[in-house]
């Protein structure tokens, strides 16, 4: 390298060192509580989109990488997966009706991700319980884990356990 190369390197180096570091940045602040009406609102139309078998709409309401789990240990569906099971049923437009009884929302710090829990009322299957995350993507929250469970009595749990090990 010639001697004047080197110098004009050296000089560069010195002020890219001497630089001010940069700001840290605080993310913006945001509406909680308009955040978790939207995450609400997100759930009740992912509800009643099911219920009135509106395929379409129910599965917008799914990052792509999301994670549906049923009620069954078998029922661990990416989306396509998912869809591929639900699409006889919605196109035979027999959805499934889940009523939110009650739900908790809780936020991260930065708004970027919520998770809830929520009883339900399934039309089928009774009481039931939903839980998740959501993601904000695009202006929105979308589901990316989404866990449905059914509810069982501690006092029936030992009914419960018999039937399913067939005693």
């Amino acid at each position: 390298m010639r001697q004047g190369t080197s110098f004009v390197v050296c000089l560069v180096l010195l002020a890219a060192g001497c630089a001010p570091s940069p700001t840290p940045v605080t993310p913006a602040p945001f509406d909680r509580t308009a955040a978790e009406r939207d995450v609400a609102r997100e759930l009740d139309d992912f509800h009643d989109a099911a219920a009135h078998a509106d395929e379409t709409r129910y599965f917008a309401h799914f990052a792509p990488e999301a994670v549906f789990l049923g009620t069954d240990v078998t029922e661990r569906w990416g989306v396509a997966a998912f869809r591929a099971y639900a699409h006889p049923r919605f196109a035979e437009r027999m959805g499934w009706t889940y009523r939110p009884l009650r739900r908790a929302v809780a936020l991260s710090p930065d708004g970027a991700v919520a998770w809830f829990d929520e009883d339900l009322r399934g039309d089928r299957v009774g009481p039931t319980r939903g839980s998740g995350v959501l993601v904000r993507s695009g202006g929105r929250w979308l589901i990316a884990l989404y866990d449905l469970s059914i509810t069982i009595p501690n006092e029936r749990f030992d009914a419960v356990r018999a039937a399913i090990d067939g005693k």
